[in-house]
């Protein structure tokens, strides 16, 4: 790339969590297992998901494969890197991986954040209005949140390539980070970067803050209406919410407060990043899965099939 010609950083060099070789081998460790819960606890939500149409047809369960499949795609940005990483002394990343790597972050979070929204609607309308659900949460319109959640984070990551690919990098190169991301990344630029950090702002933090706002007005709106006019059930239902804010709260607050304060960076950034590129992809089969009977007993229907349908024996 010409920008990457003109600059004289050709790659980068990320600190990581640690420098300590044996801490370093235990977080492999640790997060070895993590990153196999998160492939194997989200790839079976979007089997399950899939191969029951009785789950695909409906909204809740179709949406919710869709959020598995971003999170497992997600987990697939950083944590493969960082694992390599903890078992090397050079980390280092390209200046074009750098980028990659900032363009599906952005991308596959901005998607996660519209559809976590997308689903806390989808509980409402379920909740206020149960008897006119299937015909306001139809097919079609199913489709076209999710297609809208995939081209919002579309447009999201294409603006966060605008603000770094045209910033001249001439050194230093470290980022205090286990990954790339904009508010590092920029702040290595040679110039002065006080209008793109306002820029980062304006797209990433409101989106944070205003998908977040969004996402506790319906769950409040939900409760008020459950009791309202519920109370069959009611303990059952709102710990189920307090079950989903807990994680929304994990994802869209860490990223909150790492992209709604700019020209400042510290060092639990690092910390909070790995909430949203870790934890929560790895909470949300727990969270939204083993609290649901239909998909517990759709999860044993799927290991008794017989052999060859669907899976092989």
């Amino acid at each position: 790339m010409k920008k990457e010609q003109d600059s004289n950083v050709t790659e980068f060099v990320l600190l990581g969590l640690s420098s300590s070789w044996e801490l370093q081998l235990f977080l492999f460790l640790l997060f070895l297992f993590f990153y196999i819960a998160i492939v194997l606890g989200n790839l079976l939500i979007v089997v399950t998901v899939q191969v029951h149409a009785h789950l695909l047809q409906s909204p809740m369960y179709y949406f919710l494969g869709h959020l598995s499949f971003i999170d497992l795609c997600l987990s697939c940005v950083t944590v493969p890197k960082m694992l390599g990483d903890f078992l090397q002394q050079s980390k280092s990343i390209s200046f074009s991986g750098c980028l990659t790597q900032i363009y599906f972050l952005h991308f596959l979070g901005a998607s996660e954040m519209f559809l976590l929204t997308v689903m806390a609607y989808d509980r409402y309308v379920a909740i206020s209005n149960p008897l006119r659900y299937l015909t306001v949460m139809n097919p079609q319109l199913c489709l076209w949140l999710v297609l809208a959640c995939w081209c919002g984070g579309f447009i999201h990551s294409i603006m966060q390539i605008i603000l770094v690919i045209q910033l001249p990098f001439c050194g230093p190169n470290e980022l205090d980070n286990f990954y790339c991301d904009v508010p590092q990344v920029i702040k290595l630029a040679c110039m002065d970067t006080y209008v793109v950090e306002v820029l980062m702002i304006a797209n990433s933090g409101l989106l944070s803050l205003v998908c977040f706002l969004v996402l506790l007005f319906s769950y409040a709106i939900i409760l008020i209406t459950l009791r309202t006019h519920f109370r069959q059930g009611q303990n059952k239902v709102l710990s189920t919410c307090a079950s989903h804010l807990t994680v929304v709260s994990l994802i869209f607050m860490p990223c909150v407060f790492i992209y709604l304060r700019p020209f400042c960076s510290f060092s639990v950034d690092k910390i909070f990043s790995m909430f949203y590129t870790v934890i929560t992809p790895m909470l949300n089969p727990l969270i939204y899965t083993l609290r649901n009977a239909d998909m517990k007993t759709a999860m044993k229907k799927l290991r008794i099939k017989p052999c060859g349908i669907p899976l092989p024996c």
